[in-house]
């Protein structure tokens, strides 16, 4: 059994700790590489229930000693709401801002519009981290992924540039969310309710 923390700030809601029991893989879409969709510590029961937020949830992490290294996204259905893991080489997961944004979706260092299915975007932005290797090849090949999930429809990295990460949720509608903290390895889970 893993613990997991529930991390939000700066929308009143306090963090909190769950003990979340894992049950048995569940199936995954086509976009997520197979050898890397099923682990067992990200199956968890499917009646769980949270309440979650539709405001920012923020976390830095001043402990950080070097540029977290993007080495894994994943995505499937968990009984009442959508799940994207982040997962990141070595043991301290980068601080992190997730919040809802308006259209239209921006690439970072451009600034072109990126085009991205839903009537919602939820941005997931990673600070000292890296999609790429020190060579610039890209750590997550697979930068643009339809899901075919009940809320999450388009997913797209916007972000690789001067130490920042950031995918971009298209979703069907702007519901309330939640990140959890996981590790061995060490990956940000977010939780997207169906309604």
């Amino acid at each position: 059994m893993e613990t997991v923390q529930n991390t939000a700030s700066n929308n009143g809601i306090p963090a909190s700790n769950q003990s979340l029991t894992p049950s048995a893989p569940m199936p995954v879409n086509s976009s997520t590489p197979p050898a890397a969709a099923n682990r067992p510590d990200e199956q968890i029961v499917d009646n769980v229930d949270f309440e979650g937020t539709a405001g920012i949830i923020e976390k830095k992490n001043v402990n950080i000693k070097a540029n977290g290294v993007m080495s894994a996204v994943r995505s499937a259905r968990h009984g009442n709401y959508d799940r994207v893991v982040f997962e990141f080489l070595g043991p301290e997961l980068p601080g992190y801002h997730l919040e809802y944004i308006d259209k239209p979706v921006r690439a970072c260092g451009s600034g072109n519009v990126v085009p991205l299915a839903g009537d919602g975007w939820l941005e997931v932005r990673f600070t000292d981290a890296i999609a790429h290797a020190p060579e610039g090849d890209a750590t997550i090949k697979d930068r643009e992924r339809l899901p075919n999930l009940p809320i999450i429809k388009e997913m797209k990295i916007t972000c690789d540039f001067e130490a920042e990460v950031t995918w971009v949720l298209g979703v069907s509608s702007p519901n309330h969310y939640r990140g959890l903290e996981l590790k061995n390895p060490t990956r940000l889970a977010v939780d997207i309710k169906h309604k």
